[in-house]
């Protein structure tokens, strides 16, 4: 494997690991700090708003980097690409589900997100906690779409030339 490909591969990797790690981690230890941190519930939504706005925008190049180092890494990791081969089938089956995950993080954030905050701004709790629980569903389906595409990765083996 030559020095670039290396270098490819890596940030790749760290890439995956800031994704995966920092959603764990925001909705395994954040999220769970702040709804017990504050009577306060909307100042509590508007700060987490603000966390979530900045993480976002780590994600979008997070992102950008996983999907470009990720179209490489299928450029050299593989001789050539077919349906009858198992190994092609897993990486079309990976890349299905990275644009499934892709698609679903930016709704959340994009529809939910924004609804979220505007209600704690308004005062709207009741719309709030609904909104909450159906972000909360699709921000669990994230992680699990996550955890499915890292244990393809973990359990794909190609030939590496």
């Amino acid at each position: 494997m030559a020095t670039f490909e290396l270098v490819i591969l890596w940030l790749h990797l760290l890439s995956a690991i800031f994704l995966v790690g920092g959603s764990l981690f925001f909705w395994a230890v954040v999220m769970p700090i702040f709804s017990k941190g504050t009577e306060d519930e909307a100042s509590r939504t508007l700060l987490v708003g603000r966390l979530a706005k900045r993480y976002g925008r780590l994600i979008n190049w997070t992102l950008l980097i996983l999907i470009s180092t990720g179209v490489y890494n299928l450029s050299w990791y593989l001789g050539g690409i077919s349906i009858f081969d198992p190994i092609s089938r897993i990486l079309l089956t990976k890349v299905l589900l990275v644009a499934l995950l892709v698609f679903f993080i930016y709704y959340n954030n994009l529809i939910y997100g924004r609804k979220i905050v505007r209600c704690a701004r308004e005062g709207k709790v009741d719309e709030l906690h609904r909104l909450r629980k159906t972000g909360r569903a699709f921000s669990m389906l994230n992680i699990g779409l996550m955890l499915l595409i890292t244990l393809i990765s973990v359990f794909l083996r190609a030939p590496i030339r």
